[in-house]
C-alpha cells in the first residue's frame, strides 16, 4: 500500500489530492494549517510536525501550500508596485515555506524504493517562459523555489537513490486562489489537476530528480 503525505490538505488541490489518493487504496496523512496548525512560515511548526512523523516512511509527498494574494496584496502589474513587505511575504510562504518543507520532511521519503516529493510551484515562476512581466513578487518568489528544489535534489540524490524531488505546475485550477485573475485563461477543476497530477507522478523516475513539470506531463523550463 502507497503511503502519501500531503501537506495544506484543506486547500482546493490538497483535498483533492487526499481525495484521490485515498480511492486509490493509499494510506494518508494529511496536514494543513486550518486544522493541525502546519504553517509553512513558521519553522517550529513545520520542524514539530516532522519530529512527530519520525519513524514513519512514505512513499510520496505533496506540498500543495501555496498563495497568490497575501495580506490583502495581489500581483503587480509592473516593477513600480513592488512592495518591500508584500515581497517578503511572498517568499516567506511561496520560497522559504517549501525550503523548510523539503528540509524537514523529506527525509521521511522511502530510501529502499521509488519515492517522490514533489511541490507545486507555477509555470509563471520559470524565467524561460516569462514573456509578458509583471505579477514580480509571485514569479521570484515561484522561481527561488525552483532553484530550492533543483538544489535539494541534488543533495537528496547523495542521500537517497531512490528519491525523485520535482516541481508541478498544477495548471490554472478553478479555487479561491485564482478566482480573481483566471478570467482570462482556460481552467480545471481541482480533481481534474490532482488527477493529472498523479499521472504525471506516477511516471517520474529517479532519473528526473530535479525537474520542473505541469499537469499535462511536459517539462517547464527553468
Amino acid at each position: 500500500m502507497t503511503r502519501a503525505l500531503v501537506l495544506g490538505a484543506s486547500g482546493g488541490i490538497g483535498a483533492a489530492l487526499v481525495a484521490r489518493l485515498q480511492a486509490q487504496g493509499a494510506e494518508v496523512t494529511a496536514l494543513s494549517r486550518s486544522r493541525d496548525g502546519l504553517d509553512l512560515t513558521r519553522a517550529d511548526t513545520v520542524a514539530g510536525h516532522a519530529a512527530r512523523l519520525e519513524g514513519q516512511v512514505f512513499d510520496l509527498i505533496v506540498n500543495t501550500t501555496g498563495a497568490l494574494v497575501i495580506d490583502g496584496h495581489g500581483p503587480e502589474k509592473s516593477m513600480d508596485a513592488v512592495d518591500p513587505q508584500a515581497m517578503a511575504a511572498q517568499f516567506a510562504l511561496n520560497a522559504i515555506g517549501p525550503a523548510l518543507a523539503f528540509r524537514h520532511f523529506a527525509p521521511l521519503l522511502a530510501r529502499d524504493r521509488w519515492a517522490v516529493m514533489a511541490s507545486l510551484s507555477a509555470r509563471v515562476g520559470s524565467i524561460g517562459d516569462n514573456d509578458l512581466g509583471g505579477w514580480v513578487s509571485y514569479r521570484a518568489a515561484k522561481a527561488a523555489q525552483n532553484q530550492i528544489i533543483r538544489t535539494a535534489a541534488i543533495e537528496y540524490r547523495r542521500r537517497n537513490r531512490h528519491a525523485i524531488l520535482v516541481a508541478l505546475h498544477p495548471g490554472t485550477v478553478e479555487t479561491p486562489l485564482t478566482a480573481k485573475y483566471a478570467a482570462r485563461y482556460p481552467t480545471i477543476t481541482p480533481d481534474r489537476s490532482a488527477e493529472a497530477l498523479l499521472a504525471v507522478i506516477a511516471g517520474l523516475t529517479p532519473e528526473d530528480t530535479g525537474s520542473f513539470w505541469d499537469w499535462k506531463g511536459a517539462r517547464v523550463p527553468w
